[in-house]
């Protein structure tokens, strides 16, 4: 292959990651052609992008947009799998994916400049995606308010309740 190809094909692909850092690199060399074809429709849908590339096209395109962190797992068959909500949201369809496909694999991935293995990538898929965690803060900084004003409003209730009942009594 030319220079000028090799040139054309990593702007393609940089063009394509465009803005783009947390990425995951899988295996679908040996999944079935209707089955993959079905995978990619689906992650079409979530706005999930995978492009099967040459390793060494997409180690020099990650590089020019700054992302080193994939060199170790960029070997053997690769697609590069990104978009989606967050990577947490991506990695949990991913790995539902490899459960549905056995022969599906996931190779690594990358988040925040770190390097994930596929175990690393199987625990991110379980933790708690962008909107839990913000729930999750929300509550903890509501909670102790609600605690206050419940505080405040039992005694205030009481004494009210006790003047009533002395008021009725003397009537």
């Amino acid at each position: 292959m030319s220079k000028v190809i090799k040139k054309m094909q990593i702007t393609a692909i940089e063009s394509r990651l465009e803005g783009t850092t947390d990425l995951l690199v899988v295996d679908v060399s040996k999944v079935d052609a209707v089955s993959a074809n079905k995978m990619r429709l689906a992650l079409q849908e979530k706005q999930i992008g995978a492009l099967t590339v040459k390793n060494a096209l997409a180690r020099q395109a990650l590089n020019n947009i700054g992302v080193s962190a994939l060199d170790d797992v960029l070997a053997g068959p690769s697609t590069l799998v990104w978009g989606g909500e967050d990577i947490v949201a991506l990695s949990k369809e991913i790995a539902k994916w490899t459960k549905d496909l056995p022969t599906f694999e996931i190779k690594g991935g990358t988040v925040e400049g770190q390097t994930l293995d596929a175990n690393g990538v199987d625990a991110l898929s379980k933790s708690p995606s962008r909107e839990e965690l913000i729930g999750k803060i929300a509550s903890l900084a509501l909670g102790p308010g609600a605690q206050l004003a419940a505080a405040m409003l039992g005694p205030g209730g009481y004494l009210a309740g006790q003047v009533t009942a002395i008021a009725e009594k003397d009537e």
